[in-house]
Formats: C-alpha cells, sequence, structure tokens
C-alpha cells in the first residue's frame, strides 16, 4: 500500500482533547478504507506566519498513514468540511520515519542552548557595539559617508554645494 506522511492544523480555540479527538476520528476513516496509522504526533499550539482563516495559531497534528489512495481521499474530503480544521496535507512518501519527528526531538532544544550566548552577547548577532548598538560606522562622532572613487577614465567629482534650508523654493 502508498503511504503517506499527514500534517492537519485545527483551530486556536479547540482544546488539547478536542484536537486528540479529532485525531482519533481521522484515524478510524482511515481504518474503516483498510489502511492503518503507524505514528501519531501533537505537536502543540503553534504561531502561524501568517493568519488563517482569522486564526494567528493553530494545534498541529501528524500522522504517518499507510493506507490505500480511496482512504486518505476520503480522511481528507472529511477535514475538508470539519470547521474545526483549517488546514491540512497529505504527502506520498517512499517510506516511513519510525523514530520521533523533527517537531518531537528534544535533543535539538537541548543543543541550541540559550540564545542570549549563541552568537558572543552582541544584541542582534555580531559583536558588541558600544551604548547605541546599529551599524558601527569607524569614525568618531562623524558620518561614515565616503565619496565614490572614480572610475577608469573618469573625471574627480567637484564637491557638492551646501544644502539650503528650503531645497524646493526659489529666491
Amino acid at each position: 500500500m502508498p503511504m503517506y506522511e499527514h500534517t492537519f492544523l485545527a483551530r486556536q480555540d479547540v482544546t488539547q482533547a478536542q484536537v486528540e479527538a479529532l485525531m482519533k476520528e481521522f484515524q478510524g476513516v482511515v481504518e474503516e478504507g483498510q489502511g492503518k496509522i503507524t505514528k501519531q504526533e501533537y505537536w502543540g499550539l503553534k504561531n502561524l506566519a501568517f493568519k488563517i482563516k482569522k486564526n494567528r495559531k493553530a494545534h498541529y497534528a501528524f500522522f504517518n498513514i499507510d493506507a490505500p489512495p480511496a482512504a486518505v481521499a476520503e480522511m481528507e474530503r472529511r477535514m475538508g468540511i470539519n470547521a474545526d480544521v483549517i488546514r491540512f496535507m497529505t504527502v506520498r512518501v517512499e517510506e516511513l520515519e519510525a523514530e520521533p519527528s523533527i517537531q518531537m526531538r528534544k535533543q535539538d532544544r537541548d543543543e541550541r542552548g540559550d540564545r542570549g550566548d549563541r552568537f558572543g552577547g552582541g544584541g542582534r548577532g555580531g559583536p558588541p557595539r558600544g551604548d547605541r548598538g546599529g551599524f558601527g560606522g569607524g569614525r568618531e562622532g562623524g558620518s561614515t559617508f565616503r565619496p565614490r572613487p572614480p572610475r577608469d577614465g573618469e573625471a574627480p567629482r567637484a564637491p557638492r554645494p551646501p544644502r539650503t534650508s528650503n531645497p524646493g523654493s526659489e529666491g
């Protein structure tokens, strides 16, 4: 039988118990179609990258499915009807992973450590830059603007005249 990885998102205002009930319901649909779900994972309530049907967060659930295409199609049809399911995606795969998915692995989170020491304590990912952060600059108290050097065969540019207080008005 073909194998699939299936993920669905449930609305943010349903409880974890309701999501687990949905997972059981859809497992029953697959089993009615002579298929089986080899792995189920509840990934939790997570932020969405953009709003989906007025939701900023969603409960994520994941299945590894070994079932005929008709059973998966029926499960997807019922998900499309269910008001609590806001999005789903099924991908056919060559083989199913037996170990926990990347979302469930705690070891990756432990390896990252505290975010403060991630880049050496420079605020936004760089070395410390003094009181104000931002772009370091290189000159004390002055602008970092440097005019472009002339190109081959080009005459050097004359310095610009100073700006007036109101450049649009004449006289």
